[in-house]
């Protein structure tokens, strides 16, 4: 596309998005705060899980301050089942920020927004162009596969040359009045006709302006890593005193929270096994396997969580899972 049809490009974008563009609640609001937490909730998870937690998280935290008020464990819970729980402790600290140096309003400056703890260069540009009108560049995986057409790029959209020719060309072709409009139209190409696989170009609304000779051989992207197989050995240990868990210390990605306790595999040998649990996380294919232990002893981290508790304790998906799954 020549850059004296970028400014034809932007509005053609805009007119298809005001007549077609998708209903998300995140869309019926300028309220920055609200608007933080639906992108923070959208990395990395579904919009249609975000759809079934977004408006409920809301009411539970509509404020910053709210948030901040919060004890960790608190904001953990609200957030299980979401994953990626770095995410939440990103946004609790945000919002301790907010209520610290700016008296609880949001910032609408730019340098003030972009201090936030967690905030990188995409959610700068979600806030100034969601909240604020304001034409600012962002780009995700979905606005690097329409640019990467529409430009006929086979540079890795995932390499350092890439990412930085994507900005600059988010930067140069953002709508200049309706940022709000355009941004979320250029997401929503990528995420509904513009998609991985084969595009359905002949309803593209900016087909005039692609010059992919092969759209379904773009975008380009570095070799992926290899998946690793991880397997590790918990005990269930359940008590008067109530269910033995672990709390996962500092620089654990689930630092705060807890799990089942984690034994070697010789310890467990002649213990009843309960069953074997598979997930996965980010590159690694876990395998839990789960063993009932009639005896144990609380080694340092551990400790007992009364039945009562475990409801509001804070844990990651596949620990709930075997929660829920042995008491009823």
């Amino acid at each position: 596309m020549k850059e004296k049809h970028y400014g034809d490009f932007a509005q053609a974008l805009v007119d298809w998005f005001t007549a077609h563009g998708r209903d998300y609640p995140w869309r019926r609001t300028t309220n920055p705060w609200a608007i933080l937490v639906s992108e923070i909730m959208l990395q990395q998870t579904t919009i249609a899980t975000v759809l079934g937690r977004y408006e409920a998280w809301l009411a539970q935290f509509p404020t910053p301050a709210a948030l901040a008020a919060a004890d960790e464990q608190t904001a953990l819970r609200s957030w299980e089942g979401l994953g990626y729980y770095r995410r939440v402790r990103a946004l609790r600290a945000a919002a301790i920020a907010i209520c610290e140096k700016h008296g609880g309003t949001f910032p609408e400056n730019e340098g003030d927004i972009r201090a936030l703890p967690g905030i990188g260069d995409y959610t700068v540009g979600a806030l100034l162009s969601f909240a604020y009108n304001r034409p600012a560049p962002l780009v995700d995986a979905n606005v690097s596969r329409v640019f990467a057409r529409v430009f006929n790029d086979s540079t890795p959209i995932d390499s350092p040359t890439g990412r930085k020719r994507h900005w600059q060309l988010a930067a140069q072709l953002v709508h200049p009045t309706n940022p709000r409009a355009y941004n979320s139209a250029l997401m929503e190409l990528g995420q509904t006709i513009c998609t991985t696989g084969s595009p359905t170009c002949l309803l593209c609304p900016v087909r005039a302006y692609c010059t992919a000779s092969a759209p379904e051989t773009l975008p380009v992207k570095l070799p992926k890593k290899e998946i690793t197989a991880l397997e590790h050995w918990d005990i269930w240990h359940l008590t008067e005193s109530g269910l033995l868990m672990e709390k996962q210390p500092g620089g654990k990605r689930h630092e705060g929270m807890y799990r089942l306790p984690r034994r070697s595999a010789e310890e467990l040998a002649d213990l009843p096994h309960l069953c074997d649990q598979k997930y996965t996380v980010t590159r690694y294919k876990v395998t839990r396997h789960l063993y009932l232990a009639e005896t144990a002893t609380p080694r340092r981290g551990e400790c007992f969580i009364p039945l009562a508790d475990l409801p509001t304790t804070p844990m990651a998906s596949p620990d709930r899972k075997l929660v829920e799954k042995y008491i009823s």
